[in-house]
Protein backbone atom coordinates (compact mmCIF):
# COMPACT_ATOMS: atom_id res chain seq x y z
CA UNK A 1 0.00 0.00 0.00
CA UNK A 2 1.44 3.40 -1.02
CA UNK A 3 1.08 6.56 0.79
CA UNK A 4 -1.26 8.43 -0.73
CA UNK A 5 -3.80 5.30 -0.48
CA UNK A 6 -3.17 4.86 3.07
CA UNK A 7 -3.69 8.64 3.87
CA UNK A 8 -6.62 8.95 2.39
CA UNK A 9 -9.01 7.24 4.92
CA UNK A 10 -6.81 8.65 7.62
CA UNK A 11 -7.77 12.37 6.46
CA UNK A 12 -11.46 11.34 5.51
CA UNK A 13 -11.51 10.33 9.56
CA UNK A 14 -10.04 13.50 10.44
CA UNK A 15 -12.15 15.43 8.73
CA UNK A 16 -15.48 13.49 10.10
CA UNK A 17 -14.47 13.82 13.59
CA UNK A 18 -13.53 17.51 13.62
CA UNK A 19 -17.07 18.39 12.22
CA UNK A 20 -18.60 18.26 15.77
CA UNK A 21 -15.83 20.61 17.24
CA UNK A 22 -16.80 22.85 14.51
CA UNK A 23 -20.78 22.44 14.95
CA UNK A 24 -19.97 23.47 18.75
CA UNK A 25 -18.37 26.25 17.87
CA UNK A 26 -20.32 27.89 15.85
CA UNK A 27 -23.61 27.31 17.84
CA UNK A 28 -21.71 28.85 20.98
CA UNK A 29 -20.61 31.88 19.21
CA UNK A 30 -23.54 32.68 17.96
CA UNK A 31 -25.11 31.70 21.43
CA UNK A 32 -22.57 34.24 23.34
CA UNK A 33 -23.26 36.89 20.49
CA UNK A 34 -26.70 36.79 21.48
CA UNK A 35 -26.44 36.71 25.26
CA UNK A 36 -23.53 40.05 24.82
CA UNK A 37 -26.65 41.69 23.13
CA UNK A 38 -29.16 40.67 25.38
CA UNK A 39 -27.46 42.03 27.63
CA UNK A 40 -26.23 45.28 25.90
CA UNK A 41 -29.84 45.91 24.86
CA UNK A 42 -31.60 44.32 27.94
CA UNK A 43 -33.54 41.86 26.18
CA UNK A 44 -34.06 38.25 25.83
CA UNK A 45 -34.50 37.41 22.55
CA UNK A 46 -31.21 37.83 21.27
CA UNK A 47 -29.90 35.27 22.34
CA UNK A 48 -32.53 32.66 21.67
CA UNK A 49 -32.66 34.17 17.63
CA UNK A 50 -28.54 33.30 17.52
CA UNK A 51 -28.41 30.55 18.78
CA UNK A 52 -31.25 28.68 15.95
CA UNK A 53 -28.90 31.04 13.62
CA UNK A 54 -26.00 29.55 14.66
CA UNK A 55 -27.67 26.30 15.02
CA UNK A 56 -28.90 26.30 11.16
CA UNK A 57 -25.27 27.68 9.96
CA UNK A 58 -23.70 24.71 11.75
CA UNK A 59 -26.19 22.00 10.49
CA UNK A 60 -25.16 23.69 6.12
CA UNK A 61 -21.79 23.37 6.91
CA UNK A 62 -21.77 20.09 8.09
CA UNK A 63 -24.21 18.96 4.37
CA UNK A 64 -21.58 20.85 3.03
CA UNK A 65 -18.79 19.24 4.50
CA UNK A 66 -20.12 15.79 3.47
CA UNK A 67 -21.49 16.59 0.34
CA UNK A 68 -17.68 17.66 -0.21
CA UNK A 69 -16.37 14.78 0.90
CA UNK A 70 -18.38 12.23 -0.64
CA UNK A 71 -17.63 14.05 -4.23
CA UNK A 72 -14.12 13.88 -3.55
CA UNK A 73 -14.28 9.97 -2.97
CA UNK A 74 -15.88 9.14 -6.38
Amino acid sequence: MTQSNKSKPLNKWIQLISIPAQMGMVIFLFAYLGQYLDEKYQSENYVKIFTIVGVFLAMYNVIRQVNQLNKNEK
